[in-house]
Protein backbone atom coordinates (compact mmCIF):
# COMPACT_ATOMS: atom_id res chain seq x y z
CA UNK A 1 0.00 0.00 0.00
CA UNK A 2 1.31 3.45 -0.81
CA UNK A 3 2.04 5.74 2.08
CA UNK A 4 -1.08 7.75 2.78
CA UNK A 5 -0.84 11.50 2.46
CA UNK A 6 -3.41 14.19 1.98
CA UNK A 7 -3.44 15.30 -1.69
CA UNK A 8 -4.73 18.67 -2.74
CA UNK A 9 -8.50 18.80 -2.81
CA UNK A 10 -10.76 21.78 -3.28
CA UNK A 11 -13.68 22.49 -0.96
CA UNK A 12 -16.90 24.30 -1.90
CA UNK A 13 -15.68 27.57 -0.38
CA UNK A 14 -12.38 27.41 -2.27
CA UNK A 15 -14.19 26.65 -5.53
CA UNK A 16 -16.41 29.70 -5.01
CA UNK A 17 -13.36 31.89 -4.51
CA UNK A 18 -11.58 30.47 -7.58
CA UNK A 19 -14.63 30.99 -9.76
CA UNK A 20 -15.26 34.56 -8.59
CA UNK A 21 -15.04 35.77 -12.20
CA UNK A 22 -18.29 33.90 -12.88
CA UNK A 23 -21.63 33.86 -11.14
CA UNK A 24 -21.79 30.63 -9.10
CA UNK A 25 -25.36 29.46 -8.35
CA UNK A 26 -25.99 28.16 -4.84
CA UNK A 27 -29.53 26.87 -5.43
CA UNK A 28 -31.41 25.01 -8.12
CA UNK A 29 -33.56 28.09 -8.72
CA UNK A 30 -30.48 30.16 -9.62
CA UNK A 31 -29.17 27.46 -11.96
CA UNK A 32 -30.38 28.02 -15.52
CA UNK A 33 -30.97 25.06 -17.84
CA UNK A 34 -31.02 21.27 -17.41
CA UNK A 35 -34.65 21.55 -16.24
CA UNK A 36 -35.51 17.84 -16.27
CA UNK A 37 -32.29 16.91 -14.49
CA UNK A 38 -32.76 19.65 -11.89
CA UNK A 39 -36.23 18.33 -11.07
CA UNK A 40 -34.77 14.87 -10.44
CA UNK A 41 -31.91 16.19 -8.32
CA UNK A 42 -34.30 18.27 -6.20
CA UNK A 43 -36.21 15.09 -5.35
CA UNK A 44 -33.06 13.08 -4.65
CA UNK A 45 -31.52 15.73 -2.36
CA UNK A 46 -34.77 16.50 -0.54
CA UNK A 47 -35.49 12.82 0.11
CA UNK A 48 -31.96 12.15 1.38
CA UNK A 49 -32.09 15.25 3.57
CA UNK A 50 -35.44 14.17 5.08
CA UNK A 51 -34.02 10.73 5.91
CA UNK A 52 -30.78 12.25 7.23
CA UNK A 53 -28.88 9.99 4.85
CA UNK A 54 -26.18 10.64 2.26
CA UNK A 55 -27.23 10.91 -1.36
CA UNK A 56 -26.87 7.78 -3.42
CA UNK A 57 -23.67 7.64 -5.46
CA UNK A 58 -24.13 9.52 -8.71
CA UNK A 59 -22.55 9.50 -12.17
CA UNK A 60 -22.93 12.68 -14.24
CA UNK A 61 -21.82 12.47 -17.85
CA UNK A 62 -21.90 14.63 -20.93
CA UNK A 63 -19.70 17.05 -22.91
CA UNK A 64 -17.39 19.39 -20.99
CA UNK A 65 -18.58 22.75 -19.73
CA UNK A 66 -22.25 21.90 -19.16
CA UNK A 67 -22.29 22.31 -15.38
CA UNK A 68 -21.52 18.96 -13.74
CA UNK A 69 -19.32 20.54 -11.09
CA UNK A 70 -21.75 23.40 -10.44
CA UNK A 71 -24.70 21.05 -9.96
CA UNK A 72 -22.65 19.02 -7.49
CA UNK A 73 -21.82 22.19 -5.55
CA UNK A 74 -25.50 23.08 -5.43
CA UNK A 75 -26.41 19.62 -4.10
CA UNK A 76 -23.80 20.01 -1.35
CA UNK A 77 -25.16 23.46 -0.48
CA UNK A 78 -28.74 22.20 -0.36
CA UNK A 79 -27.74 19.21 1.78
CA UNK A 80 -25.69 21.43 4.08
CA UNK A 81 -22.55 19.30 3.69
CA UNK A 82 -18.97 19.76 2.53
CA UNK A 83 -17.96 18.88 -1.01
CA UNK A 84 -14.37 17.95 -1.77
CA UNK A 85 -13.33 18.16 -5.41
CA UNK A 86 -10.48 16.41 -7.17
CA UNK A 87 -9.78 14.90 -10.58
CA UNK A 88 -9.20 11.32 -11.65
CA UNK A 89 -5.67 11.81 -13.05
CA UNK A 90 -4.60 13.51 -9.80
CA UNK A 91 -5.26 10.31 -7.81
CA UNK A 92 -2.08 8.50 -8.81
CA UNK A 93 -1.73 6.34 -5.70
CA UNK A 94 -4.18 4.39 -3.58
CA UNK A 95 -2.96 6.29 -0.54
CA UNK A 96 -4.15 9.54 -2.10
CA UNK A 97 -7.71 8.29 -2.32
CA UNK A 98 -7.68 6.65 1.12
CA UNK A 99 -6.48 9.91 2.69
CA UNK A 100 -9.37 11.82 1.11
CA UNK A 101 -11.97 9.21 2.02
CA UNK A 102 -10.75 9.13 5.62
CA UNK A 103 -11.18 12.91 5.93
CA UNK A 104 -14.87 12.88 4.91
CA UNK A 105 -17.62 13.43 7.45
CA UNK A 106 -21.03 11.79 7.33
CA UNK A 107 -23.03 12.76 4.20
CA UNK A 108 -20.12 14.71 2.69
CA UNK A 109 -19.73 14.64 -1.08
CA UNK A 110 -16.58 13.58 -2.90
CA UNK A 111 -16.61 14.88 -6.47
CA UNK A 112 -14.15 13.24 -8.87
CA UNK A 113 -13.90 14.96 -12.23
CA UNK A 114 -12.84 12.94 -15.30
CA UNK A 115 -13.32 9.81 -13.22
CA UNK A 116 -12.70 7.61 -16.28
CA UNK A 117 -9.04 8.66 -16.17
CA UNK A 118 -8.48 7.33 -12.65
CA UNK A 119 -5.87 4.52 -12.53
CA UNK A 120 -7.34 1.03 -12.22
CA UNK A 121 -5.54 0.17 -8.98
CA UNK A 122 -6.92 3.36 -7.38
CA UNK A 123 -10.41 2.75 -8.77
CA UNK A 124 -10.55 -0.64 -7.05
CA UNK A 125 -10.26 1.07 -3.65
CA UNK A 126 -13.62 2.72 -4.37
CA UNK A 127 -15.52 -0.55 -4.64
CA UNK A 128 -15.67 -1.40 -0.93
CA UNK A 129 -15.78 2.31 -0.02
CA UNK A 130 -18.92 2.85 -2.09
CA UNK A 131 -20.71 -0.34 -1.08
CA UNK A 132 -19.63 -0.95 2.52
CA UNK A 133 -18.04 2.37 3.56
CA UNK A 134 -14.77 0.66 4.33
CA UNK A 135 -11.31 0.82 2.78
CA UNK A 136 -8.70 -1.92 2.85
CA UNK A 137 -5.22 -0.80 3.87
CA UNK A 138 -2.11 -3.00 3.68
CA UNK A 139 0.30 -2.40 6.54
CA UNK A 140 3.91 -3.48 6.31
CA UNK A 141 5.76 -5.21 3.50
CA UNK A 142 6.73 -8.69 2.45
CA UNK A 143 5.78 -11.70 4.56
CA UNK A 144 4.84 -9.50 7.52
CA UNK A 145 2.29 -7.42 5.59
CA UNK A 146 -1.30 -7.59 6.74
CA UNK A 147 -4.57 -6.18 5.46
CA UNK A 148 -6.65 -3.94 7.72
CA UNK A 149 -10.20 -2.85 6.90
CA UNK A 150 -10.83 0.71 8.07
CA UNK A 151 -14.34 2.16 8.43
CA UNK A 152 -15.11 5.51 6.79
CA UNK A 153 -18.09 7.83 7.21
CA UNK A 154 -21.06 7.22 4.90
CA UNK A 155 -20.49 9.58 2.00
CA UNK A 156 -21.65 10.34 -1.54
CA UNK A 157 -19.40 9.88 -4.55
CA UNK A 158 -20.27 12.00 -7.56
CA UNK A 159 -18.28 11.00 -10.61
CA UNK A 160 -18.17 13.28 -13.63
CA UNK A 161 -16.99 12.22 -17.05
CA UNK A 162 -17.01 13.34 -20.64
CA UNK A 163 -16.49 9.76 -21.83
CA UNK A 164 -18.86 7.47 -19.97
CA UNK A 165 -18.02 4.56 -22.26
CA UNK A 166 -14.51 4.42 -20.76
CA UNK A 167 -15.77 3.78 -17.22
CA UNK A 168 -15.33 0.15 -16.20
CA UNK A 169 -18.44 -1.98 -15.69
CA UNK A 170 -17.68 -2.73 -12.00
CA UNK A 171 -17.44 0.97 -11.18
CA UNK A 172 -20.45 1.96 -13.27
CA UNK A 173 -22.64 -0.65 -11.56
CA UNK A 174 -21.99 0.90 -8.15
CA UNK A 175 -23.58 4.23 -9.06
CA UNK A 176 -27.23 4.33 -8.05
CA UNK A 177 -27.95 7.43 -10.15
CA UNK A 178 -26.78 7.89 -13.76
CA UNK A 179 -27.69 11.16 -15.46
CA UNK A 180 -26.65 12.86 -18.69
CA UNK A 181 -26.35 16.62 -19.13
CA UNK A 182 -27.65 18.02 -22.42
CA UNK A 183 -26.55 20.98 -24.51
CA UNK A 184 -28.27 24.28 -23.72
CA UNK A 185 -30.72 26.17 -25.90
CA UNK A 186 -29.99 29.69 -27.15
CA UNK A 187 -32.62 31.06 -24.76
CA UNK A 188 -31.01 29.39 -21.74
CA UNK A 189 -27.55 30.60 -22.73
CA UNK A 190 -28.90 34.12 -23.24
CA UNK A 191 -30.19 34.14 -19.66
CA UNK A 192 -26.84 32.80 -18.42
CA UNK A 193 -24.97 35.58 -20.25
CA UNK A 194 -27.23 38.26 -18.79
CA UNK A 195 -26.97 36.70 -15.32
CA UNK A 196 -23.17 36.73 -15.48
CA UNK A 197 -23.04 40.20 -17.04
CA UNK A 198 -25.07 41.52 -14.11
CA UNK A 199 -22.70 39.77 -11.70
CA UNK A 200 -19.71 41.37 -13.47
CA UNK A 201 -21.34 44.80 -13.38
CA UNK A 202 -21.29 45.17 -17.17
CA UNK A 203 -24.38 46.77 -18.78
CA UNK A 204 -25.40 44.33 -21.51
CA UNK A 205 -28.08 44.45 -24.20
CA UNK A 206 -30.51 41.56 -24.62
CA UNK A 207 -29.69 41.29 -28.33
CA UNK A 208 -25.99 41.27 -27.51
CA UNK A 209 -26.49 38.43 -25.05
CA UNK A 210 -28.43 36.54 -27.72
CA UNK A 211 -25.57 36.99 -30.19
CA UNK A 212 -23.14 35.45 -27.71
CA UNK A 213 -25.57 32.60 -26.96
CA UNK A 214 -25.77 31.72 -30.66
CA UNK A 215 -22.00 31.33 -30.80
CA UNK A 216 -21.52 29.40 -27.53
CA UNK A 217 -21.95 25.87 -28.98
CA UNK A 218 -24.69 25.07 -26.49
CA UNK A 219 -22.17 25.29 -23.63
CA UNK A 220 -22.32 27.70 -20.66
CA UNK A 221 -18.55 27.58 -20.13
CA UNK A 222 -17.98 28.85 -23.67
CA UNK A 223 -20.69 31.51 -23.28
CA UNK A 224 -19.01 32.81 -20.12
CA UNK A 225 -15.61 32.80 -21.79
CA UNK A 226 -16.92 34.82 -24.74
CA UNK A 227 -18.70 37.20 -22.33
CA UNK A 228 -15.43 37.96 -20.52
CA UNK A 229 -13.66 38.69 -23.80
CA UNK A 230 -16.50 40.95 -24.95
CA UNK A 231 -16.30 42.68 -21.58
CA UNK A 232 -12.58 43.30 -22.18
CA UNK A 233 -13.37 44.77 -25.59
CA UNK A 234 -16.13 46.96 -24.15
CA UNK A 235 -13.90 48.22 -21.35
CA UNK A 236 -11.27 49.39 -23.81
CA UNK A 237 -13.56 50.71 -26.54
CA UNK A 238 -16.79 51.89 -24.96
CA UNK A 239 -16.38 52.54 -21.24
CA UNK A 240 -17.55 49.03 -20.23
CA UNK A 241 -21.00 49.35 -21.87
CA UNK A 242 -21.74 46.35 -24.10
CA UNK A 243 -24.48 47.56 -26.42
CA UNK A 244 -25.53 45.48 -29.43
CA UNK A 245 -23.25 47.12 -32.06
CA UNK A 246 -20.22 46.79 -29.79
CA UNK A 247 -20.96 43.13 -29.06
CA UNK A 248 -21.00 42.36 -32.78
CA UNK A 249 -17.76 44.29 -33.24
CA UNK A 250 -16.20 42.27 -30.44
CA UNK A 251 -17.40 38.97 -31.91
CA UNK A 252 -15.88 39.93 -35.27
CA UNK A 253 -12.68 40.81 -33.42
CA UNK A 254 -12.75 37.33 -31.82
CA UNK A 255 -13.31 35.72 -35.27
CA UNK A 256 -16.62 34.11 -34.23
CA UNK A 257 -19.03 34.11 -37.15
CA UNK A 258 -22.83 34.09 -37.16
CA UNK A 259 -22.90 30.28 -37.23
CA UNK A 260 -20.79 30.01 -34.09
CA UNK A 261 -17.78 28.75 -36.04
CA UNK A 262 -14.28 29.72 -35.02
CA UNK A 263 -11.42 30.51 -37.39
CA UNK A 264 -10.17 26.91 -37.10
CA UNK A 265 -13.65 25.50 -37.82
CA UNK A 266 -13.88 27.58 -40.97
CA UNK A 267 -10.34 26.67 -41.99
CA UNK A 268 -11.12 22.98 -41.61
CA UNK A 269 -14.28 23.17 -43.73
CA UNK A 270 -12.62 25.42 -46.29
CA UNK A 271 -9.72 23.00 -46.79
CA UNK A 272 -12.12 20.09 -47.36
CA UNK A 273 -13.91 22.11 -50.05
CA UNK A 274 -10.79 23.62 -51.62
CA UNK A 275 -8.69 20.45 -51.82
CA UNK A 276 -11.25 17.63 -51.93
CA UNK A 277 -14.43 19.30 -53.23
CA UNK A 278 -16.26 18.45 -50.03
CA UNK A 279 -14.56 15.15 -49.21
CA UNK A 280 -14.15 12.49 -48.14
CA UNK A 281 -10.71 13.05 -46.67
CA UNK A 282 -8.77 11.12 -44.02
CA UNK A 283 -8.39 12.62 -40.55
CA UNK A 284 -4.58 12.54 -40.63
CA UNK A 285 -4.53 14.30 -44.01
CA UNK A 286 -6.92 16.95 -42.72
CA UNK A 287 -4.78 17.44 -39.63
CA UNK A 288 -1.70 18.05 -41.79
CA UNK A 289 -3.55 20.56 -43.95
CA UNK A 290 -4.61 22.81 -41.09
CA UNK A 291 -1.58 22.25 -38.82
CA UNK A 292 -3.46 20.59 -35.94
CA UNK A 293 -3.04 17.12 -34.51
CA UNK A 294 -5.73 14.55 -35.27
CA UNK A 295 -6.80 14.12 -31.64
CA UNK A 296 -7.48 17.85 -31.29
CA UNK A 297 -9.63 17.86 -34.41
CA UNK A 298 -11.55 14.80 -33.23
CA UNK A 299 -12.19 15.96 -29.67
CA UNK A 300 -12.33 19.78 -29.93
CA UNK A 301 -13.64 20.76 -33.36
CA UNK A 302 -15.51 17.81 -34.81
CA UNK A 303 -18.27 17.36 -32.18
CA UNK A 304 -19.87 20.74 -32.84
CA UNK A 305 -19.45 20.49 -36.63
CA UNK A 306 -21.07 17.04 -36.56
CA UNK A 307 -23.87 18.25 -34.30
CA UNK A 308 -24.64 21.22 -36.60
CA UNK A 309 -24.52 19.10 -39.76
CA UNK A 310 -21.43 20.74 -41.26
CA UNK A 311 -19.43 17.52 -41.21
CA UNK A 312 -20.05 13.79 -41.30
CA UNK A 313 -17.93 10.71 -40.79
CA UNK A 314 -17.86 7.97 -43.40
CA UNK A 315 -15.79 4.78 -43.77
CA UNK A 316 -13.61 6.69 -46.26
CA UNK A 317 -13.08 9.75 -44.05
CA UNK A 318 -14.63 13.12 -43.24
CA UNK A 319 -16.87 14.91 -45.70
CA UNK A 320 -19.28 17.81 -45.88
CA UNK A 321 -22.93 16.77 -46.37
CA UNK A 322 -24.32 17.58 -49.80
CA UNK A 323 -26.97 19.97 -48.48
CA UNK A 324 -24.29 22.13 -46.83
CA UNK A 325 -21.92 22.28 -49.79
CA UNK A 326 -23.67 25.10 -51.74
CA UNK A 327 -23.91 27.23 -48.60
CA UNK A 328 -20.24 26.78 -47.73
CA UNK A 329 -19.10 27.23 -51.33
CA UNK A 330 -20.82 30.62 -51.28
CA UNK A 331 -19.45 31.49 -47.85
CA UNK A 332 -15.82 30.75 -48.74
CA UNK A 333 -15.92 32.12 -52.29
CA UNK A 334 -12.96 34.44 -52.73
CA UNK A 335 -11.65 33.80 -49.20
CA UNK A 336 -8.58 31.74 -50.09
CA UNK A 337 -6.24 34.37 -48.72
CA UNK A 338 -7.88 34.27 -45.30
CA UNK A 339 -7.22 30.57 -44.73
Amino acid sequence: MDEMHSPDVITLQEMTQEQSLDFVPTSFDDYIGQTALKDKLKVYTQAAHMRNEPLDHMLLFGPPGLGKTTLSQIMAHVMGVTIKICSGPMLERTGDLVAILSSLNKKDILFIDEIHRMPTHVEEVLYSAMEHFRVDVILGQGAGAKSVSLPIAPFTLIGATTKSGLISAPLRSRFGINERLEFYTHEELQHIVLQNAHFLGTPFSTDGARAIAQRARGTPRIAKKILRRVRDYAQVHNNNIADTPLVHQALDFLALDDDGLTKVDNMLLHKIIEHFNGGPVGLETLASLIGEDADTIETVYEPYLLQQGYLERTPRGRQIPGKKLPLLHKKYSGQNSIF
